[in-house]
């Protein structure tokens, strides 16, 4: 496997590390990288990325992908909160695209839970215990429930040391009104997330990212020790309130970047970040907190080297258990699901060389397959547009990208009535690649459902012929059975496919071999 580099696109920071896989889940760091663009500061709570943090973004990723090429590595870019949020996020990934070289995946909340779970249980022996991971960015808040590396429950909060910051600290004076009042915004935002934790409990409790690693040095430097690395080092709850006394008591952020143990590039937004600590380890009554050096951008590495995208023919087995999970929840046929993702996928596989989309493109039919009726839950009129709405806000669907989710539920859209359309403001918003690659799976999605019309699994296979400007479906039917329903809906719902593919498609049954 090549040399890996993982960039994390944070509301504060960007992060590089570079790495090179050693086997049994384990990597060598070969370079690090970060740099301070605060992607996210501004008014408007983060809904719009400025143009100043845009072009610091792009150039740190420029220059970030240049490190990688001395590796020869493989970039894998994510991006949270402030691009997850953002109105103009479209432009930010274009540019990142066009100017630097890298493309950027915005990961879901839960998400980035999953990946900071999977980076934090490499770096901290916590493997064999309920643990409660804590992960403050500038943006969000992370809180994931685990045990043994399965993790139990996510939650993504629109909590940070930036958001709060910009909320109750934009002055360049700290008012002791301001300290109490974001005491209590962040009481009250946490109140149902920290019920639904503690009922579950944890043994132990883990933190990462950049507001902990500055609550652990500002502890470590009071105690006047001064370790070879900070991973796995152990505060406690005093001192974290401690820690907040002896920042909050500092009224400048001049005076700030003074205080021993803190470094001054956070000193801005370092007093609303532990608040936010200070009122999670208060509320969630947690005694000491460990800290974790690695978190999202190790998970990212973890996550490419156990499962890597390229030449992946299939649902991986977390994307897989995921979406079963929520077609469970939302079918009640799902026998029909399953036998029309198999006939989708023969249909992706037999036609490659015509709609030349990338093979993880079938990851996503074959989710949208499984998932396409999950709107029937809600109610049969439009269920087609209630399975987009499922699928698009289902928190259930783990290892996908937004954008994936996105065009999965785009795709499970399109499976009926109406093919995609400009003035159809989801399909409209993508960039004409993901649109060509909807409409090519909608259309194979729609063939596939109607090769299964009545939910018998009358259709065994599907052979494709192609020529120049026609392709024909050979259907091979169970011996006996009487397919000519799905042989007819099929023949009535194929346009779709047809205009995607740019080919006249016929339908027809394959000829029974005659017996020896």
């Amino acid at each position: 496997m090549p040399n890996i580099a993982a960039i994390d696109i944070g509301t504060n920071s960007i992060h590089l590390v570079v790495a090179r896989p050693t086997g049994n889940r384990r990597f060598d760091i070969l370079a690090r990288e970060k740099e301070v663009v605060r992607l996210g500061t501004g008014p408007g709570d983060m809904k719009h990325l400025s143009a100043d943090a845009i072009d610091r973004a792009v150039e740190t990723l420029g220059r970030f992908r240049q490190v990688a090429e001395v590796w020869e590595a493989d970039v894998v870019a994510v991006a949270t909160s402030a691009t997850r949020e953002a109105l103009n996020r479209e432009e930010f990934i274009g540019r990142a695209r066009r100017e630097a070289g890298v493309e950027v995946a915005i990961v879901p909340g839960v998400e980035e839970a999953r990946l900071i779970q999977l980076g934090v249980l490499q770096a901290v022996p916590v493997y064999d215990r309920q643990v409660l991971v804590v992960d403050i960015g500038g943006g969000s808040t992370e809180l994931i429930l685990g045990d043994g590396g399965r993790m139990i429950t996510a939650r993504s909060m629109k909590l940070g040391a930036i958001r709060l910051t910009n909320r109750f600290f934009a002055s360049e004076r700290v008012k002791a009104s301001a300290v109490e009042a974001c005491r209590n915004y962040v009481r009250a935002f946490i109140s149902p997330v920290v019920r639904d934790i503690s009922r579950l409990g944890f043994a132990a409790a883990v933190g990462s990212s950049g507001t902990i690693a500055s609550a652990v040095s500002l502890s470590v430097a009071e105690r006047g020790e001064q370790p070879r690395s900070p991973n796995a080092e152990t505060i406690s709850r005093a001192e974290i309130e401690a820690a907040v006394a002896r920042v909050a008591g500092v009224r400048t952020t001049a005076a700030r970047e003074k205080i021993n143990g803190l470094e001054p590039r956070r000193a801005d937004i370092i007093l609303a970040g532990l608040l936010l600590l200070e009122q999670l380890v208060l509320e969630l009554q947690i005694e000491e907190l460990t800290y974790s050096e690695y978190a999202l951008r190790e998970g990212v590495l973890l996550d490419r080297m156990r499962q890597p995208h390229e030449g992946l023919h299939h649902l991986s087995d977390l994307r897989r258990e995921s979406v079963l999970h929520v077609a469970s929840m939302f079918t009640d046929d799902l026998d029909h699901a399953k036998h029309t993702t198999a006939l989708a996928a023969e249909l992706w596989e037999q036609t490659a060389d015509i709609h030349g989309l990338a093979p993880p493109t079938l990851e996503l039919l074959e989710a949208a397959a499984l998932l396409h009726n999950v709107g029937l839950f809600v109610s049969h009129s439009s269920h087609h547009r209630h399975s987009y709405y499922l699928i698009r806000n289902c928190e259930r669907l783990t290892g996908f990208t937004d954008r994936e989710i996105e065009l999965i539920a785009l795709v499970a859209r399109y499976h009926r009535k109406s093919s995609p359309k400009a003035k159809h403001s989801e399909f409209a918003q993508l960039d004409p690649p993901d649109q060509h690659t909807v409409r090519v799976l909608a259309g194979l999605l729609r063939v596939a459902i109607s090769l299964d019309r009545t939910s018998a699994g009358l259709v065994e296979s599907v052979a494709v012929h192609a020529s120049d400007g026609d392709l024909t479906m050979h259907v091979a039917v169970k011996p006996g059975a009487d397919a000519s329903l799905e042989l007819y809906t099929a023949e009535q719902r194929k346009d779709p496919l047809a205009a995607a593919l740019k080919k006249r498609v016929s339908i027809v049954a394959a000829r029974a071999h005659a017996a020896a």
